[in-house]
């Protein structure tokens, strides 16, 4: 079937086989098929959706456009956990070594900051002498050896999303749920991963605004692992106000060592706990979630999981000291107090509007080629339900 057969197909509302998807992304990815007319099909899709078939057919195709990894010959089961972006999130940083100083195999493909998001590869990238850019054969060897590795996007895995993306993004079809879904997990799945954890933000900092988003957004990740034969749970986690009080990426790397010492704030030690939790339960060196979480508890009081940060770290060719030493870090050259006016409580937060002014001090991106800024960032002082003076 020919192009043009294929989108009015979709722009009918008629179901596509999943050769015409295969065939018609296939097409794109070489070359063959024009970016006026994917970007047809992909506002097609916004309008018309994709049923669970066409779904796993898309989702499919974009996996098997580069390279699947097969870490099968490294013992464990292999767990990630994904988030769809919020201001001030850097649970990864301590999620990781906290599940891999349990037993779990950790593969973790992160992303960079996009929009008023920040992201985990910039948060790395703060720590001096941190490398994300590892091949796949030291991934390996890091992932089997030290029981996690966290890295950027390779070229070789799901370019179809990669040039996808980049269409989405200037033809008004980036919030379209099915698109948002098959994008991340075509990512996930190419990782190599046995089990995915998906923390889905909700809420004024988040892509998600409304819990009904959220929730539809998580069940249909959730579908495409089962129809790809993965073991994939999803969390909705709360983006009404930053997570922990820390945005900024040097910023944000001391609060991940806060929570590997217990000194964290109550809100991002919960949601770390309960995410790596269930990473533990889908690995199965924890029966349930109370057993996972006496257990997290456990290596951050014994300091294992501080030392395995540390030791993650090193091997990426960082400065392990940081965990220790926060000077080892990137440091603002001004701090400035931001006083209140009036006296009363905190009855919310513009989150969006912080992450933005984050990116305005150089914190993120505002165009591609933008540098980054370590040191810069903010530090609430006061949250939702806090007294001012």
């Amino acid at each position: 079937m020919r192009p043009y057969e294929i989108i009015k197909k979709k722009r009918d509302g008629q179901a596509l086989s999943a050769q015409e998807i295969t065939s018609f992304l296939g097409g794109y990815t070489r070359g063959e098929i024009p970016d006026y007319q994917m970007a047809a099909l992909t506002m097609a899709v916004f309008f018309k959706g994709l049923s669970a078939p066409e779904l796993a057919a898309w989702t499919g195709a974009m996996l098997r456009s580069g390279e699947v990894l097969d870490l099968s010959d490294i013992p464990g089961v292999k767990v990630d956990k994904h988030s769809t972006g919020g201001v001030g999130d850097k649970v990864s940083l301590a999620l990781a070594p906290m599940a891999a100083a349990c037993g779990v195999k950790v593969p973790m493909i992160s992303g960079r900051g996009l929009g008023h998001t920040g992201g985990t590869l910039d948060k790395l990238e703060s720590i001096p002498g941190f490398r994300v850019d590892l091949g796949i054969p030291v991934y390996r060897e890091l992932i089997a050896g030290v029981g996690a590795c966290l890295i950027g996007q390779t070229a070789t895995l799901a370019p179809t999303d990669k040039k996808l993306y980049a269409l989405r993004d200037v033809t008004a079809t980036v919030d379209c749920i099915p698109l948002i879904a098959s994008s991340i997990m075509s990512k996930k799945l190419a990782e190599g991963i046995d089990a995915l954890v998906l923390d889905v933000k909700v809420g004024s900092g988040a892509f998600m605004k409304t819990r009904e988003d959220a929730r539809t957004l998580a069940r249909t990740m959730v579908g495409i692992g089962r129809e790809m034969g993965k073991k994939v749970v999803a969390l909705l986690t709360d983006m009404e106000q930053p997570l922990g009080r820390a945005i900024g990426n040097a910023l944000e790397v001391q609060e991940a060592v806060a929570i590997l010492k217990g000194k964290a704030p109550a809100d991002l030690t919960e949601c770390t706990m309960a995410l790596t939790a269930e990473m533990l339960v889908l690995a199965k060196v924890a029966p349930g979630r109370a057993e996972a979480r006496a257990r997290l508890e456990r290596c951050v009081a014994d300091g294992s999981a501080l030392k395995k940060l540390a030791e993650i770290a090193r091997a990426q060719g960082g400065d392990p000291r940081f965990v220790e030493d926060e000077s080892v870090l990137p440091k603002a050259r001004n701090v400035r107090p931001i006083l209140s006016l009036t006296e009363g409580y905190v009855a919310g937060i513009e989150t969006e509007a912080m992450g933005l002014a984050a990116v305005a001090l150089g914190a993120g991106r505002e165009k591609v080629d933008s540098l980054i800024d370590p040191a810069v960032g903010f530090i609430l002082e006061r949250k939702v339900g806090e007294r001012v003076q």
